[in-house]
């Protein structure tokens, strides 16, 4: 590797041809800004379809999105198909959700989380009262700046050292609060304990919990309850198609069914990558998206850390195609357990399942009825559950069971005849999970504790490998969709400098 003036170290010698392994967002992310930085680009993906974790399964005329679902922050979608002069609006149909949640607690009562700032002030002064209402506007204000800063200066960046750490916008985080801890930043602003639940419950995304989050993880509440909730037609597997389709259509070359065995080496530099089926790729440079370990494994490098990295609690996700609705469902429903803070000692301590489960619970179907056969809904139920190093679980033998106390819970909390009204179902279990390749079962990867953040994060550049760049969760700068998307960008950053990703062909 060699420093630029001033800016972080990229890649050394030729990039003319970059082959990228995954076709995952981060990896479909860093083709585009690459191919706008003139480099041929080739992906290698082992699936049959792009969109990474962000997959489809079709049964009965059913289409279940396997991964994320809830999108945020569009713009880095437009960002990285800019790069080759398309754009966001060209490509998806996105419709924004409003409400954005609705957050129902165990005490009976029910809160929707509005982006649009009057709505949700409204919201809350009818249900709660005015004083957090107030408050709430000016946590906006918090969460609208604290974004701004980290974005701009400490999650859209590259770091080859702590050092680049200290600036005077560090100071200006630090005066903002954002080394203290989540839960007790967010009660300044807002008292209601169940306000305090819905701009707090997203740390649990970055692995650690609210009370012991650091207050700059308020940036993932910032993209949920300011930024907007979306919801692409076609489903989730919509943006993966898109990206794919515009790499496509930039020269780039994608092959599925390519399942990625060997690095072939000539000194410290990748020269191809081999496959299964003998299929060979030779390349100047080379972008691995692979889960962490399973990276490493290929580069035959693990590099030192002075403790073992720590990964995010796992998940149990239940997609269930019914015969009915139920009245007042939405599009995302936060279903709130009472006991909240025991929860996550459940999960992230004792390695045991939820005793009183808080759920995410999407319906799909509320804005895009294609997604399930006429008459039909189709629901998505996440329940956070211990990773397979923390927790006790013997998923193999345990599987239906919790499937069904999950029925149970649903149906005591509304849902009366859920379970009666299934006509096609898929339960995803933490071993579910490792056996696609995610470290300890878990799709959230290396947990956002302090020692893992920012310049501590797993680099996306190796030592000892002159011309592979990671990206990924499990690198720079996190956990999520959004940062997948800028994950890819700086990668591709690695390869041809900063200056030539921020400009693209625009």
């Amino acid at each position: 590797m060699k420093p630029y003036a001033g800016a972080p170290r990229t890649v050394a010698g030729p990039t003319d041809h970059v082959v990228v392994v995954g076709a995952g967002v981060s990896g479909l992310a860093a083709a585009l800004h690459l191919l706008g930085a003139g480099r041929s680009v080739t992906v290698v993906e082992r699936d049959g379809y792009p969109g990474g974790r962000a997959g489809r399964d079709e049964a009965d005329g059913f289409l279940m999105d396997t991964g994320p679902t809830v999108l945020t922050m569009p713009d880095l979608i437009d960002e990285a198909l800019s790069a080759v002069g398309d754009s966001l609006s060209r490509r998806l149909d996105l419709v924004r959700l409003d409400p954005a949640y609705h957050a129902r607690f165990a005490d009976g009562s029910a809160i929707d989380v509005h982006t649009d700032p009057e709505a949700m002030a409204e919201e809350i002064n009818d249900r709660v009262g005015g004083r957090d209402a107030r408050g709430y506007l000016r946590l906006r204000d918090w969460l609208s700046r604290l974004y701004r800063l980290q974005m701009r200066t400490f999650i859209d960046a590259n770091y080859d050292s702590p050092l680049r750490l200290f600036t005077p916008e560090l100071a200006r985080l630090a005066a903002m609060g954002g080394f203290g801890r989540l839960e007790p930043a967010i009660g300044r602003f807002v008292a209601d304990e169940r306000l305090r639940r819905i701009f707090s419950f997203q740390a649990l995304y970055a692995g650690v919990t609210p009370q012991r989050a650091l207050a700059a993880y308020a940036v993932i509440s910032y993209m949920d309850t300011v930024a907007g909730v979306y919801f692409p037609k076609g489903g989730m597997r919509a943006l993966g198609d898109a990206l794919a389709d515009a790499v496509a259509d930039a020269g780039g070359t994608v092959h599925y069914g390519q399942d990625v065995r060997r690095l072939e080496r000539r000194g410290d530099r990748i020269t191809a990558v081999h496959t299964r089926d003998g299929a060979r790729f030779g390349c100047d440079a080379v972008v691995l998206t692979p889960d962490l370990p399973m990276a490493y494994r290929m580069l035959g490098r693990v590099p030192w850390r002075p403790v073992p990295l720590r990964f995010s609690p796992s998940a149990v996700v239940l997609h269930a195609g019914v015969d009915r609705a139920w009245a007042g469902d939405h599009h995302h429903t936060i279903s709130f357990g009472a006991e909240w803070e025991r929860t996550f000692d459940e999960i992230c301590r004792s390695g045991t399942t939820m005793g009183d489960p808080s759920l995410l619970i999407t319906r799909p179907t509320a804005t895009d009825p294609g997604l399930a056969p006429p008459g039909h809904q189709l629901y998505y139920v996440l329940a956070p559950c211990p990773n397979l190093r923390t927790g006790r679980i013997d998923w193999g033998r345990e599987a239906d069971g919790y499937r069904d106390s999950l029925v149970q819970t649903l149906e005591k909390r509304g849902m009366d005849g859920f379970g009666s009204a299934i006509v096609t179902e898929r339960l995803t279990t933490p071993l579910d999970w490792s056996r696609q390749g995610m470290a300890f079962g878990t799709p959230f990867a290396v947990a956002h504790t302090f020692a893992q953040t920012g310049p501590f994060r797993p680099r996306n550049l190796v030592s000892g490998t002159g011309n592979a760049v990671l990206a990924g969760c499990g690198t720079t700068p996190g956990v999520g969709l959004p940062t997948a998307l800028v994950s890819g960008k700086l990668a591709a950053a690695r390869i041809v400098g900063q200056a030539a990703v921020a400009g693209g062909r625009r």
